[in-house]
C-alpha cells in the first residue's frame, strides 16, 4: 500500500495574497447584503495582501499546507453561502444570515493571518 498526500484545495502555487483578497471581496459583498457600510478600502486590502504574501514565503512548509488548506476550505463555504444568500434575496431580506456569514468569513481571515503571525518560527 503507498502512501498518497491528500488533495489539496488551493492550487499549486496559489498567491495566497489573492486568496485573502478574494475572500475580503465576498465578505465585503456579504456586508454590503447584511446592510453594513464599506469597509476597509483598496490600497489597505492590497498591502493586506501583500503582507499575508510575504509572510506566507516565510512560513515553515507545514504552516503552507495548513494555510492552504484553511483558505481553501473558507472560500469553498463562503461561496456557497454567498450562493445562498443571493438565492434568498428575492425572497426574504436575509440580513441576519448575512451578517452571521460576515461574522464568519472575518474571523476565518483573522484565523488565516493568525497562522502566519510572526510569532511563528521562519
Amino acid at each position: 500500500m503507498t502512501h498518497q498526500a491528500p488533495f489539496s484545495s488551493a492550487a499549486p502555487g496559489a498567491d495566497p495574497g489573492r486568496q485573502v483578497a478574494q475572500l475580503r471581496e465576498a465578505l465585503r459583498l456579504v456586508e454590503r447584503i447584511a446592510g453594513k457600510a464599506e469597509g476597509a478600502a483598496g490600497d489597505a486590502r492590497l498591502d493586506e495582501a501583500a503582507r499575508i504574501s510575504a509572510a506566507y514565503d516565510r512560513a515553515l512548509p507545514i504552516i503552507q499546507r495548513r494555510f492552504d488548506t484553511l483558505a481553501g476550505e473558507t472560500a469553498a463555504w463562503a461561496a456557497a453561502g454567498v450562493e445562498a444568500l443571493l438565492a434568498a434575496s428575492g425572497t426574504t431580506a436575509p440580513r441576519a444570515a448575512a451578517a452571521r456569514l460576515a461574522a464568519q468569513i472575518e474571523r476565518a481571515l483573522t484565523d488565516l493571518a493568525g497562522l502566519l503571525d510572526s510569532r511563528l518560527p521562519n
